[in-house]
């Protein structure tokens, strides 16, 4: 990496840091004792900081001196899909990791591995408490296994805030939304009514789950409404998205 590309890169890690920090270059410059114009410098990619000044402004942002010169480039966060059954999570998220050229993950078929049984006999034998307990597990060992993936989440897991705070800490989390109508659709067409088989008012349910965890859905980084489009014109705004 040539000295320019360096010092530009370090000006945007110091940049990105105050912006998602909420921090104002006078307030940092309090902090580390640092003039601004200095920092200006360093942000533009114009600085010429000795080792000491360094440790300061890494000090004042409460980082490591390593975190702000390391030459390479941080790692992707991993892109969690968000939505209810027929969102389009799986169709969606195979092909985005086959085009970013990362691990597709079905985090169900991971709770499966951690339970040692299907996700039916799950709920029968261990109750939905437990459920929750083994996909916290099976996520933790996702996130650990992979620094880059895409994974399609179970619908409920947003109900567990512990493991949905953990999915929000280290993925960038995209809410597929869609109609009901088409929810149920989808669901038909693929042969499964999981977890509506043997409802007779599985449409209004499926419009009571929807409302009842907007607010929660809501809490993801990004949204893509699926609603009307093919699953090429989705995967195409879903690119957009993630590449911003």
């Amino acid at each position: 990496m040539t000295e320019t590309a360096y010092l530009s890169l370090l000006g945007d890690r110091v940049r990105a840091w105050r912006s998602e920090n909420g921090m104002t270059r006078k307030e940092l410059s309090a902090a580390s004792g640092v003039s601004e114009r200095y920092l200006a410098q360093l942000e533009a990619g114009e600085g010429n900081i000795s080792v000491l000044l360094l440790r300061k402004v890494a000090r004042a942002m409460g980082v490591t001196v390593e975190s702000l010169v390391r030459e390479e480039q941080p790692q992707q966060k991993c892109i969690a899909l968000l939505g209810l059954r027929g969102a389009g999570k799986s169709t969606l998220g195979a092909k985005l990791a086959e085009f970013l050229k990362t691990p597709f993950v079905e985090l169900d078929l991971e709770v499966e591995k951690e339970a040692g049984a299907e996700l039916s006999e799950v709920f029968a034998m261990y109750g939905q408490d437990a459920f929750r307990r083994f996909e916290r597990r099976a996520l933790e060992r996702v996130l650990a296994q992979n620094d880059r993936s895409v994974i399609a989440t179970g619908g409920g897991l947003v109900t567990d805030a512990g493991t949905y705070r953990m999915l929000l800490e280290r993925c960038t989390c995209v809410w597929l939304k869609t109609s009901p109508e088409e929810h149920m659709a989808r669901v038909i067409a693929q042969g499964d009514m999981r977890p509506f088989k043997g409802r007779s008012a599985a449409l209004d349910e499926i419009r009571q789950l929807l409302a009842d965890r907007d607010r929660l859905y809501s809490r993801a980084d990004l949204v893509l409404d699926t609603s009307g489009k093919t699953a090429r014109a989705s995967l195409t705004q879903l690119l957009s998205l993630v590449k911003t």
